[in-house]
């Protein structure tokens, strides 16, 4: 059975710290959890629906030099939902990585066809019903508004109570893989812009991710104009 990436880090990490020094000395284990946990809460924010997260713990034989500022970070190909991985890194006064595996649920209404519905057949109203799932066991790019459906028009016959997604829909991207994007954060009382890296592409109304300049992976809807929209 192969090791995981905290397993395989173990007999390094171990020695960053002697066994015999003072607790002051070490890392507070709970600490990274719970940095891990409102990373990845953080990350959550923009998805349509209520997100809850489960960290699990550090191994509890880990003796990691205590870090100034220990920051979370997503590791390359992690996943925004469901199962994933989170990294804590450490810059001073030592340097030393560790990776806590993570769950990442998210409550929320998506829309599933009414009706069996047929190919090249325009939405309507009363071709939806609205359901609620966990949206790390939905399709991607599943609609969750009527919005998104309404006019729309399917290039794929659906069954009955089948979710929808835009993948069953015509369509254009308005993002592309590796396109320079802007990113627009808004919450209450705030805006903020910057720029990144799109990761995913996308049609208007799906959830994209894209890099910052400062390595962090995010995720936004991507709009009309390529602008992804970014809710705190």
């Amino acid at each position: 059975m192969s090791k995981s990436i905290a397993q395989q880090c173990l007999p390094l990490l171990a020695l960053l710290v002697p066994a015999a020094a003072p607790a002051a000395e070490r890392q507070d284990l709970g600490q990274l959890r719970e940095l891990a946990e409102q990373f990845l809460l953080a990350q959550a924010a923009s998805l349509p629906g209520t997100p809850s997260v489960r960290v699990g713990p550090p191994d509890s034989r880990l003796q990691l030099a205590r870090c100034d500022a220990p920051q979370a970070f997503a590791p390359g190909g992690a996943r925004v939902v469901g199962k994933t991985t989170v990294g804590i890194r450490c810059d001073a006064p030592v340097q030393w990585n560790v990776f806590l595996p993570a769950t990442v649920g998210v409550k929320t209404g998506y829309l599933a066809s009414a009706a069996p519905l047929s190919h090249g057949q325009r939405l309507g109203s009363a071709d939806v019903v609205t359901k609620h799932g966990d949206l790390a066991t939905l399709p991607a790019g599943v609609l969750t508004d009527i919005e998104q459906a309404q006019g729309r028009t399917l290039q794929q016959p659906v069954a009955a109570g089948v979710p929808l997604s835009r993948a069953m829909l015509r369509s254009q991207p308005v993002v592309q893989p590796g396109q320079q994007v802007r990113l627009v954060a808004q919450g209450r009382g705030f805006s903020v812009s910057s720029e990144a890296r799109a990761l995913t592409g996308g049609a208007e109304g799906d959830l994209v991710q894209a890099r910052t300049a400062g390595g962090q992976v995010v995720a936004g809807v991507a709009q009309a104009d390529g602008v992804l929209a970014v809710k705190y």
